[in-house]
């Protein structure tokens, strides 16, 4: 089941900033305030040795909280990812990645994965001039993103999440204004900055 709860006590009980919040919003600078306090009556007080085991469930619920989805969805990621030959971590990333959601959030389109999830389901995003609606659409290298129409294009926060002249484009999409491409495969880097992907594999594995 997807988590939808306060997304704040995520992030605060992870100790990361996992995205759920836009940047800049009040929500998000409350959470910057307490990032390093735990969530709870109590805070971080008493707090036990995590095991080793627990290190890895906490890696793979970053992870599932990051991209939004549900402990069935990444687990069936991880054994189609572990069926192919070469490194199980970066077939894992590549099918993250190549959400349709993810590269809608990817190409500055919105500023949270959430959002972007949202614009895909309630049928604002099209591929290749096809409309899409399953968040979890693959999207292939060479296949074009874009609005649905100019309406879309008319919605506060994508206007400025548009006009975003700080966003950083990962090197595998191209972007023109409000149409983007994935003009290769993409990398682990992005979410290896976040997330020890070793350790996620190791949790599923046993």
């Amino acid at each position: 089941m997807r988590y939808t709860g306060p997304r704040n006590k995520i992030s605060r009980r992870e100790g990361v900033d996992l995205g759920l919040k836009t940047i800049g919003s009040k929500s998000h600078a409350r959470l910057l305030k307490k990032l390093n306090i735990p969530p709870g009556e109590h805070g971080g007080r008493g707090k036990r040795k995590i095991s080793e085991r627990g290190v890895q469930l906490r890696e793979k619920q970053k992870l599932r909280f990051i991209f939004g989805l549900t402990e069935k969805q990444l687990k069936k990621y991880f054994k189609i990812a572990s069926q192919k030959k070469g490194n199980t971590a970066l077939y894992l990333s590549q099918f993250l990645e190549q959400r349709l959601d993810n590269l809608v959030y990817r190409l500055g389109f919105s500023p949270t994965r959430l959002s972007a999830r949202q614009l895909v389901s309630h049928g604002h995003i099209k591929v290749n001039n096809k409309r899409i609606t399953i968040p979890s659409y693959q999207v292939k290298v060479a296949e074009e993103i874009g609005f649905l129409s100019n309406k879309s294009l008319k919605i506060p926060y994508i206007e400025k999440s548009l006009a975003n002249k700080d966003f950083i484009l990962p090197l595998w999409l191209e972007k023109k204004g409000a149409f983007g491409k994935l003009i290769s495969i993409p990398t682990s880097e992005e979410i290896s900055k976040q997330i020890n992907l070793r350790l996620v594999i190791e949790y599923y594995s046993r």
